[in-house]
């Protein structure tokens, strides 16, 4: 049997095969090209919110904002809010292996040109050094 249809076989049998697969377990099914900004569940669990994400829900009305369902409602609400005010779409994603990722804002189809991805406090630390 030559390659191109056995291809054909293992996609019908299996599906077709995921690109980045381990990138996409730790940054709540996207890769990090598509990511504005991303929090660690600490940074998520922190009172208020990071103005820094509110300014990008802002400036990228077409974003898409991925939450850990491993974190409980309250601790993510005043961003879902703030995603709604600024008619962003989300989702909560059930991660399939532990990640240290507790909120991701991205594009949900294109690259974008962002040079650092997380807002490095003391709680980013934490979570990322464990």
């Amino acid at each position: 049997m030559d390659k191109k249809m056995k291809d054909i076989l293992d996609r019908g049998i299996f599906g077709a095969p995921e690109i980045k697969a381990e990138e996409r377990n730790v940054f709540l099914s996207t890769i990090i090209e598509r990511i504005y900004i991303s929090l660690t569940k600490r940074q998520v669990f922190k009172k208020g919110t990071y103005s820094e994400v509110i300014d990008l829900m802002k400036k990228y009305p077409n974003a898409h904002l991925y939450v850990n369902s491993d974190l409980q409602y309250p601790h993510y609400s005043n961003y879902i809010q703030e995603a709604a005010k600024h008619k962003i779409a989300y989702t909560i994603v059930n991660s399939l292996k532990p990640t240290a990722i507790g909120l991701v804002l991205a594009h949900p189809s294109q690259a974008v040109d962002q040079n650092d991805i997380f807002i490095k406090d003391d709680l980013y630390k934490k979570d990322m050094h464990e």
